[in-house]
């Protein structure tokens, strides 16, 4: 019989998982990027010595990435290194306190009772409620559930009451917590994923859980190295990529996908997969004229995901303030998130996470200096900010901030590389609407079966992958994506 070839658009971490999944099930794939080089948002940047992974950093639950390895009958050890991280945050608060964030109980409560005894107390009960969470999303399978059909979400529901997981993230901590700070520590995690903690279900604090449960890791090299891993894994067991081949229509007729077209080549295709960002799937390659379900009008009404503003920077010091990777907060939460997410402004202040791997691999740099990745939350391109006018001001105040603040000597001066990535990058580069860097916001009606479909409602043979769809964004959300992705296809054809 004929192998049914399947078309994967873009090669994200979620296009690769899923031709790595379908190559290996007996179809041919082939995978069509834009760019010269794989990865999507996790991409990479080398200059003058210095390594920066531009997007993903963090990896949590390396068992789901090695699914992805045994569906291919590969194991992951042979490709790269995983290392474990300790503490996995360092948080540095306004007051110029700070906290080290880890999966050992005895430290944690002893850190926590330094802002509040009953917090410290309340810990335990705390992780074992989030341990509910965790054993829904993850070990009873509803992150890699296809949630396609209604029934599938009214089954859902009961589950959501029961663990009172409707309610915003930030609102379940003051149940447990008094404390500001702590407040903070257990529900930022959703900020990972372009969530609102202060509109995001409590759902999403299965994430403190999973790190403690199991552990914060870097790949040496980058995350890099998994794109790379990924991209020799497909072309083992049969898989293609083409670069420099930017899908410019998904070509469909009576309800059929038939293939995609790149400039005037036509690619036909049984199947054709997007693993682009959902509305640029929808608006931008299919014609509206022949959408009845995603019309242009209800893609622009949908809630989008905050964006950020990325400061890549190589440092020929090393500043031993910073570990791993650092979270360094403005005195404001609610009221910073607020003009992020629904004022659409550019405030006085920021918060920021920095990512240092240099801490944990020193070959990211040459000897003595520091490959340094900044990202501070921003509003997306609702915000009508004129990034080509500001990012250049915009880098300097944060590079003043963090220097002052610090006493990092010489630091401005000591800079070799420096490089901005804005939000107008993230619609102009990634074809992200708005620039959201997490596509849609992960609140409580953007969730399961409300978020885009992994199928396509009107057009059977096409499907989603990648931070869109369901079950959302950051690593291990877009490789279950690409699992229940997988089941749907393998239902249906």
């Amino acid at each position: 019989m004929r192998k049914k070839q399947a078309i994967i658009i873009g090669s994200g971490f979620g296009g690769l998982a899923i031709a790595i999944r379908l190559q290996a099930r007996g179809y041919n794939t082939l995978v069509l990027e834009k760019n010269s080089t794989p990865g999507g948002h996790a991409g990479q940047l080398k200059k003058n010595g210095y390594t920066f992974d531009l997007g993903p950093s963090i990896v949590t639950e390396p068992e789901i990435i090695e699914d992805v390895f045994k569906i291919a009958g590969k194991k992951m050890s042979d490709y790269f290194e995983l290392i474990a991280l300790d503490p996995f945050y360092k948080i540095f608060f306004h007051d110029k306190t700070s906290f080290d964030y880890s999966g050992d109980p005895i430290k944690m409560k002893l850190q926590l009772a330094k802002f509040s005894k009953a917090d410290s107390q309340n810990y335990d009960k705390f992780m074992n409620y989030t341990s509910k969470l965790y054993k829904a999303v993850i070990t009873e399978g509803l992150g890699s559930k296809p949630f396609y059909k209604i029934k599938d979400f009214l089954t859902f529901i009961p589950r959501i009451i029961w663990l009172r997981a409707f309610l915003p993230c930030y609102l379940t901590t003051t149940v447990f917590f008094r404390d500001f700070k702590t407040r903070f520590i257990f529900s930022f995690h959703t900020l990972f994923i372009g969530g609102n903690p202060f509109r995001a279900p409590g759902l999403f604090l299965m994430l403190p859980y999973l790190e403690r449960k199991k552990g914060v890791w870097f790949i040496k090299g980058g995350m890099y190295k998994l794109v790379e891993a990924f991209v020799q894994i497909l072309r083992e067991i049969g898989g293609d990529i083409k670069f420099n081949s930017e899908v410019n229509e998904i070509v469909v007729d009576a309800g059929k996908v038939s293939g995609v077209r790149v400039n005037e080549k036509f690619y036909p295709a049984d199947l054709v997969i997007s693993n682009a960002h959902f509305a640029h799937t929808y608006k931008d390659l299919i014609p509206e004229n022949k959408r009845r379900i995603w019309t242009d009008k209800k893609i622009l009404a949908k809630k989008y995901s905050m964006s950020c503003f990325l400061i890549y920077i190589g440092v020929k010091k090393q500043y031993p303030q910073f570990i791993h990777h650092t979270l360094i907060l403005s005195q404001r939460y609610k009221e910073l998130i607020t003009d992020i997410f629904d004022r659409h402004i550019l405030p006085e202040d920021f918060s920021m996470y920095l990512h240092i791997p240099t801490r944990t691999d020193p070959t990211m740099a040459p000897v003595g200096s520091d490959s340094m990745y900044l990202l501070i939350p921003v509003t997306n391109l609702l915000g009508e900010i004129d990034w080509n006018r500001e990012k250049e001001r915009y880098a300097n105040k944060i590079i003043d901030f963090i220097e002052t603040k610090f006493k990092l000597k010489d630091f401005r001066s000591s800079i070799e590389v420096l490089e901005l990535f804005t939000p107008l990058d993230f619609k102009e580069q990634r074809n992200n609407h708005l620039g959201a860097a997490w596509s849609l916001e992960p609140e409580l009606f953007q969730i399961a079966n409300f978020r885009p479909h992994n199928q396509s409602e009107e057009y059977k043979n096409l499907y989603l992958v990648g931070a869109s769809t369901h079950p959302g964004g950051g690593l291990p959300g877009v490789l279950l994506g690409a699992e229940a992705t997988e089941k749907l296809i393998l239902g249906s054809t």
